[in-house]
């Protein structure tokens, strides 16, 4: 896999006149700030977003970008669509165009979408290693039952992979309504598990990824994340 970090003394040569044997010197002599920091070793990683200057001109200041986004019904979790909305469409953001979606939702599914410029956040927050919560809010054709929490919570077995969900927890609401907690992220796969029970899923709504909340985000609309969503969410 491509390193998503280059080393110092590699950047200055690529984005300046300097060779690499040359920053040593110009590390000494304290002509290089890391985000606002001296630079202190030739081996410092730089990454997408590290600011980097040299003799008080900026070679990198790219912004990482961490958005929530209301997704409406009828628009795609994609960022190219040529008969539908697509989320990117609902964004007046200028670096909208580096975005990327972490999580997607299906067409007609609602709820919290992430975007972000951050490879390395979304992979992180996607990986089924990570275990992060996705919690949705369900309503379904037929009355839910207690067998369905027991199921859920034993996961269900899908016969066309041959694979067995992980563990998830069900909530009963109402007769027809519930929250579900789910930590991975399969093909359809809350239709599907409640199609075990050959139940139709009649709409479903994301509210929440790990700490990140949908919150009172209005349909259509999008927050950049707090720092705190950020620290709970940072690289493990």
């Amino acid at each position: 896999m491509k390193s998503s970090t280059t080393r110092l003394d590699r950047f200055i040569s690529q984005h300046s006149a300097f060779s690499m044997a040359d920053v040593r010197l110009l590390i000494a002599q304290g002509r290089i700030l890391l985000d606002n920091l001296t630079a202190r070793s030739i081996n410092e990683p730089v990454s997408k977003f590290t600011r980097v200057e040299l003799d008080g001109v900026c070679l990198r200041n790219a912004q990482s970008v961490y958005l929530a986004l209301h997704k409406p019904a009828g628009v795609v979790s994609a960022t190219k669509d040529s008969k539908h909305p697509t989320v990117l469409d609902l964004l007046q953001h200028p670096q909208k165009g580096e975005l990327h979606i972490a999580g997607r939702l299906d067409f007609n599914t609602t709820g919290l979408v992430l975007l972000t410029n951050d490879g390395k956040w979304s992979r992180t927050l996607s990986s089924p290693d990570a275990r992060v919560a996705k919690v949705y809010e369900v309503r379904v054709a037929r009355p839910l039952t207690g067998e369905y929490v027991t199921a859920f919570n034993a996961g269900i077995y899908f016969a066309h992979e041959s694979i067995t969900t992980l563990p998830a927890q069900l909530e009963i609401l109402s007769e027809y309504r519930c929250r579900l907690s789910l930590v991975e992220g399969k093909y359809h796969q809350v239709k599907r598990m409640f199609g075990y029970f050959d139940n139709k899923v009649l709409s479903l709504h994301r509210v929440s990824v790990g700490p990140v909340f949908l919150g009172e985000l209005q349909p259509g609309a999008s927050r950049h994340l707090t720092a705190l969503e950020l620290a709970q969410t940072a690289y493990k």
